[in-house]
């Protein structure tokens, strides 16, 4: 999905509060244009080398990524190297939070000291992590730092760097489309899909497990390492800095899925009510996890009920669990109803976490839950049954099936078709003066409005937690323990307000990656 044009704002608005206004210039001439050449991107009225400069920073914050097209069979021309911004790493920049709480729960403090200086820095090498521990109040040392590195690469939450400079086959490039003509059809995969994919080199070198001893280098990357051809040899060489150390960073992608796999939980202990059935999905989760290619996949890979049974009792909650209860628990999670899908698929003996399903539902509930508080119950009626029914339905058949009355449903109708979260066509019949309105709930607009819509509400939010830390700058700079009377009462408010703006957003961005990442 494309960044909507709030999303685009969004996006801006993040790196200016990070990074300052000069830099969020041509990071909005990226979101903008699309990818662009170092010397379009100088058209503007930023100094050439001021542009050099931004792009080195946001790339090394993960923020952009450079690429080149391969020219035409029998072309002399040389290919250009292009720039293009990293929209989704871009917006998980206000998730770091999130993510240094997965990192901590599973492996510990330790390993999560070392994965928020790569959060915060946004690459570095093992000497970089170590000369940045030796500067602490209490350092950990060059043993530890390496352990410590270690596990985080063997859990995946952290990878070597991209090529910093892949090439993509002509035909992989993007396509060719006249000024201001209109993109009707998203394409299967996006641009920055295919940089990512041309850029990202083979597991073994992306996760190096194997670790040399001296403290001046962090992997034992070999020819026997290498089996990938040149492209990939390239990569491990452009991976390292000018010591020749490996440059690591975070991997979003993995804590992007231990999210989705923690929300697909949520969402069926909510639904199903039941915590075993969380518990035996948690299980499953864990067990597929290392199958998954993407983290948008739709279904799990077939798992045995032994092996599922297996995992669920390694855990500390499902120790207790008798094989007839995981059983009944995945007859349950198979089960279909009026009002939930089946959240697990049984195939002979095997069953498949159904990954689309579960998200549609919370998907369903949040969209339902916005329009039932802007436009009403017989509003959210509607929706529901053009949800149902999921084709065109003329005005007085959805007034007949809901029992409304047919001077109001069309006004309820159009109210929802102008804030699009309905698509309207116009039936002409001859002989009829007035044309028949038909109405269809098209999810891919829908669910896009809902998105946009909450990439606004965090924006504004943002905006105003900025404003009440602008606006009492003073009174913040104070230190805490020497505040009396008026003044603490005023920064006990600041405190609480902060919390429940800083809440607030937290919670907003579940939901917007229930839509965008999910």
């Amino acid at each position: 999905m494309t960044a909507t044009e709030y999303g685009i704002v969004y996006a801006v608005h993040i790196i200016t509060v990070e990074f300052g206004p000069i830099v969020s210039k041509v990071c909005e001439r990226l979101l903008r244009k699309g990818p662009l050449s170092l010397r379009e991107i100088a058209k503007s009225d930023i100094n050439h080398n001021k542009v050099k400069d931004i792009l080195s920073l946001l790339i090394h914050h993960n923020c952009v990524q450079a690429f080149s097209l391969e020219p035409p069979d029998g072309s002399d021309s040389k290919a250009i190297v292009q720039y293009i911004v990293m929209f989704n790493n871009i917006i998980h920049r206000v998730r770091f939070d999130k993510f240094s709480k997965v990192v901590n729960e599973e492996l510990g403090p330790q390993c999560g000291s070392v994965f928020d200086a790569l959060l915060t820095s946004g690459r570095l090498t093992l000497g970089q992590l170590i000369q940045k521990d030796s500067c602490t109040k209490k350092p950990k040392g060059s043993k530890e730092m390496r352990d410590s590195l270690r596990k985080l690469v063997a859990a995946r939450f952290v990878e070597r760097v991209p090529s910093p400079e892949p090439v993509l086959g002509n035909k992989e490039g993007p396509a060719q489309k006249k000024r201001g003509a209109k993109i009707l059809k998203e394409p299967e995969e996006t641009l920055e899909e295919r940089v990512l994919e041309a850029s990202t080199p083979v597991e073994s070198i992306r996760f190096p497990l194997i670790f040399e001893q001296g403290s001046s280098s962090s992997s034992a990357d070999n020819d026997s390492n290498i089996s990938e051809g040149k492209r990939k040899e390239r990569d491990v060489d452009s991976s390292s800095d000018a010591n020749n150390e490996v440059v690591w960073r975070p991997n979003f992608e993995e804590l992007i899925r231990r999210l989705r796999h923690k929300a697909c939980v949520e969402i069926v202990k909510e639904r199903r009510d039941d915590q075993r059935c969380a518990i035996v999905l948690n299980a499953m989760l864990e067990l597929g996890r290392s199958q998954e290619k993407k983290v948008k996949t739709d279904k799990s890979v077939p798992m045995s009920r032994d092996s599922i049974y297996e995992e669920v009792i390694k855990t500390e909650e499902g120790r207790d669990m008798l094989d007839d209860k995981v059983k009944k628990c995945l007859e349950q999670l198979s089960a279909t109803s009026s009002y939930l899908p089946a959240f697990v698929i049984r195939t002979d003996d095997s069953y498949i976490v159904d990954y689309k399903s579960i998200i549609s539902v919370a998907q369903k509930d949040e969209v339902e839950s916005l329009v039932m508080k802007r436009y009403g119950k017989e509003a959210l009626r509607m929706f529901r049954y053009l949800s149902q029914e999921d084709r065109f339905v003329e005005t007085d058949r959805i007034a007949n099936a809901l029992l409304t009355e047919k001077k109001v449903t069309p006004q309820i109708l159009m109210k929802m078709w102008k804030d699009s979260y309905l698509h309207m066509q116009k039936l002409v019949v001859t002989g009829v003066y007035v044309p028949f309105l038909l109405w269809k709930v098209d999810k891919a607009i829908a669910w896009r409005k809902m998105l946009d819509e909450m990439y606004h509400a965090s924006l504004n939010l943002s905006l105003r937690l900025i404003h009440e830390s602008d606006s009492e700058r003073e009174l913040l700079l104070l230190p805490v323990d020497k505040l009396e009377g008026g003044l603490k009462n005023r920064r006990k408010k600041i405190d609480d307000k902060t919390i429940l703006l800083s809440n607030a957003r937290l919670n907003l961005d579940d939901a917007i990656m229930l839509f965008h990442d999910f």
